[in-house]
């Protein structure tokens, strides 16, 4: 077998690896073992790759895989699960920027090639990959920023912000066909990846908090698009279907943010096109004199007499890390009898699937967590809900604001079970920045402080009762 065999069998092995894993990955139960296929699939590329004869030197690349492993190792160990959307965001932002170096890089040595006979394919995959991985890299920071607080939450309006965007998008089309026809001026093609880093800036920075995990799942659709194009650049059969897989996983899993927040696909890639959300303004009265406040020993008091619980996680149960301490809430209500179970939203917290993570890292069972659809129905013969943490996915004015930005979005019908107590460290209000009707409701209590900590004690007297 020649060396080309070897390689393509090595990228036909490492293809199935990750289309395999892929389908594990749609699981809890599988999803580490899904995980470690995709890994294994990657070492098989990258080991295969590293025999090409076009490879030159090794040294770089050598210097590149031990910085990388690295950095690597320490985020590893050192990123906490709240701060896991960020990273994402960053990962595919580096994922975009490669793609425009890697097929800025290809041209650069293919010039002189054209000279003589243009290859049109290798051409538009250039191009594609520059406008394509510049949006991904530049708007992949700006959605880190705004999760990390560098970058207002608040979608960033002004006037004609729009038709900016539109001659932006235009103006990288032009460039793309001028570079596609004369692909032999490569400043050009430089000057294509400024606009399309600028037009990543002009699509993220209108987009609000509230629809981040959306942005994030498109992003990383973008990366694997991106990516696969670079597979075409370099003729390299695995980076195009790695990339495909990522490219279409992304989409799918983008339509269905949409459908849980109620936004198109359209709105989220032009920041609300033709729409702009009014903002519900809170004259400081809204909760004045209506708030149930209740303690820890009055809701074990409730739990004594309760047959059925549901828990709704949120990302301030993320913030305060308290999935162990809510562990250990569902085995003592387990252990006297109690049914509970999870509710989970398909974008509480920040990124799609937060919820569903942090409950698997703390051995909740995988049955015992209900999606929005299944258990909306079940709410009315609910004893007793505990919202820990969780804000706009609970919040009725979704239904009742035809006004507000999150009108329309589905939610947990949290208010219809006979008691609701959510546990939260002030009346603050969520992404989508509105007051939250449901603290204020007659079959709500609301349990001021820290999700672990308040947790704790509602544990601490359930074992004294």
């Amino acid at each position: 077998m020649n060396l080309i065999n070897a390689l393509n069998l090595s990228y036909l092995i490492a293809s199935v690896l990750f289309i395999v894993g892929l389908k594990q990955l749609g699981h809890p139960k599988t999803a580490t073992k899904g995980n470690i296929l995709g890994a294994v699939g990657m070492f098989i590329a990258v080991v295969a790759t590293l025999f090409d004869q076009q490879i030159i030197s090794y040294e770089w690349i050598a210097i590149g895989i031990a910085i990388g492993s690295i950095i690597g190792i320490i985020l590893a160990i050192k990123i906490q699960m709240t701060a896991m959307p960020q990273l994402v965001a960053v990962l595919n932002g580096f994922g975009g920027i490669a793609s425009v170096l890697v097929a800025g890089s290809a041209l650069q040595i293919s010039i002189p090639k054209y000279e003589y006979l243009v290859n049109y394919q290798e051409v538009i995959s250039i191009v594609f990959s520059a406008i394509v991985g510049g949006i991904t890299f530049s708007g992949s920071f700006v959605a880190f920023g705004k999760l990390q607080g560098f970058v207002t939450e608040k979608a960033v309006r002004y006037p004609g912000d729009q038709a900016v965007k539109i001659i932006i998008g235009l103006a990288c089309i032009g460039l793309g066909v001028y570079s596609t026809i004369f692909p032999t001026n490569e400043p050009i093609y430089w000057i294509l990846s400024a606009f399309s880093l600028l037009l990543g800036i002009l699509l993220v920075v209108p987009i609000g908090g509230a629809d981040m995990p959306v942005v994030i799942s498109l992003l990383n659709s973008y990366s694997g698009i991106a990516a696969s194009a670079t597979g075409f650049v370099l003729n390299n059969n695995v980076l195009i279907i790695a990339g495909s897989l990522v490219g279409a996983s992304g989409i799918i899993l983008t339509q269905i943010m949409c459908k849980a927040m109620n936004r198109s696909l359209t709105n989220v890639l032009f920041g609300g096109f033709g729409a702009v959300a009014a903002e519900m303004k809170d004259d400081g009265d809204f909760y004045h004199g209506k708030i149930k406040s209740t303690s820890a020993e009055e809701v074990a008091m409730l739990l004594d007499i309760a047959r059925t619980v549901v828990i709704v996680p949120g990302y301030g149960m993320a913030v305060a890390q308290a999935q162990h301490t809510v562990r250990d809430l569902y085995q003592l209500l387990t252990a006297r009898g109690i049914d509970v179970t999870f509710a989970i939203h398909p974008v509480a917290g920040r990124m799609p699937g937060h919820m569903n993570v942090l409950l698997a890292e703390a051995d909740i069972p995988y049955d015992r967590l209900k999606e929005m659809d299944e258990i909306n129905s079940t709410f009315e013969n609910v004893d007793l809900v505990i919202v820990n943490g969780a804000n706009d996915v609970t919040n009725p004015l979704a239904k009742t604001d035809p006004k507000s930005p999150i009108a329309g979005m589905p939610i947990l019908d949290v208010d219809k079970a006979k008691t609701v107590v959510v546990i939260k460290r002030s009346l603050s209000p969520g992404f989508a920045g509105v007051p939250n009707p449901l603290f204020i409701a007659d079959n709500c209590l609301m349990l001021f402080g820290d999700g672990k900590k308040a947790t704790q004690e509602m544990i601490n007297a359930l074992k004294e009762s």
